[in-house]
């Protein structure tokens, strides 16, 4: 049994490649073109098995193209169980402009899911055995917007804990209607949910209130070159950015929320699993295109970013 089982609804096939300059009208010629699976659910049980955790990934594909994203899962050994649908698997575009360093990414809604699919999945996930559940990504067009809060639920029956990182309904319809153990919005996202006021030195606030809500035990916000801010019952925690530099952003929040995520599963302090997540997340803008963080850069990184914290919270309840 997984101890870990992550949640890819909406699944992608992340296509990467470079330019020299990117401009309208005219072909925009691409050299080093690589293809990855990818999505919230797919890249966090890529960055999970990578750090050694236990984890199944449980994708949505259909499709030609998702028979495309089941040949590159294939082909990197995740351990993964594929829902079958009928839609074709979204494609992301990304490509970095050599000349001024700026990066364009390209994501697709994706095709909707239809009730009965909708059922599949989350018959799929009431049989299967896990400790940890995550919810990672965002939510198919068209689905209710309480449909990951229905994945909780399930979550909840098991004795399980529930992770979730997404956006707009995926976010808002979840919170407050199922128990969540950790929730980990972007700055950007925070803004868009509780309040766009919001920013560095006063979302600490903010997440502290949905924890004091019941909303989540757990609210960790990640702040890009601000570094994160982690609220739980044991108060606020900032984790300061270290300065590295960045190839690329496709996937630092996906590494965060499986550093993490992994940690807390170990038993460490919400403060040392806060270090491991940046860690991760740090370590993902370290690789170019959609290539996502390395272990040994990981490790590294979290002895540096201890080195710079003042000592540990003590652990979590």
């Amino acid at each position: 049994m997984p101890q870990i089982l992550t949640l890819a609804l909406n699944p992608t096939i992340d296509v990467s490649a470079e330019a020299d300059v990117v401009r309208p009208t005219h072909k925009t010629r691409t050299t080093n073109e690589s293809f990855e699976p990818g999505g919230g659910g797919v890249n966090v049980a890529r960055v999970l098995t990578e750090l050694g955790g236990n984890v199944e990934a449980y994708c949505i594909a259909g499709g030609v193209t998702g028979d495309l994203l089941k040949d590159l899962l294939g082909r990197i050994g995740l351990h993964t169980h594929i829902i079958p649908v009928a839609g074709n698997t979204r494609m992301a575009h990304m490509v970095y402009e050599r000349s001024t360093r700026l990066e364009y990414r390209f994501v697709p809604s994706g095709a909707p899911l239809t009730d009965e699919e909708i059922e599949r999945a989350l018959e799929a996930v009431r049989v299967a055995g896990f400790s940890w559940l995550v919810a990672s990504g965002s939510i198919p067009a068209g689905s209710p917007p309480d449909i990951l809060a229905r994945f909780g639920a399930i979550a909840e029956s098991k004795g399980a804990r529930f992770v979730l990182d997404s956006h707009g309904p995926g976010l808002t319809e979840t919170l407050g209607r199922t128990p969540v153990h950790l929730v980990k919005p972007s700055l950007n996202e925070m803004k868009g949910a509780f309040g766009s006021h919001l920013d560095a030195s006063s979302c600490g606030e903010a997440a502290a209130s949905l924890v004091a809500d019941g909303k989540a035990e757990i609210v960790a916000v990640t702040m890009g070159a601000d570094g994160a801010v982690i609220a739980s019952h044991d108060g606020i925690v900032h984790v300061p950015p270290l300065k590295v530099e960045v190839k690329s952003a496709v996937g630092a929040g996906d590494s965060f929320v499986a550093g993490m995520t992994l940690a807390l599963a170990d038993g460490k302090s919400v403060a040392e699993a806060a270090m491991f997540g940046a860690a991760a997340g740090t370590a993902a803008v370290l690789t170019a295109g959609t290539l996502l963080c390395q272990r040994e850069d990981v490790v590294r990184l979290y002895e540096q970013i201890r080195a710079a914290m003042p000592d540990p919270a003590p652990a979590a309840r």
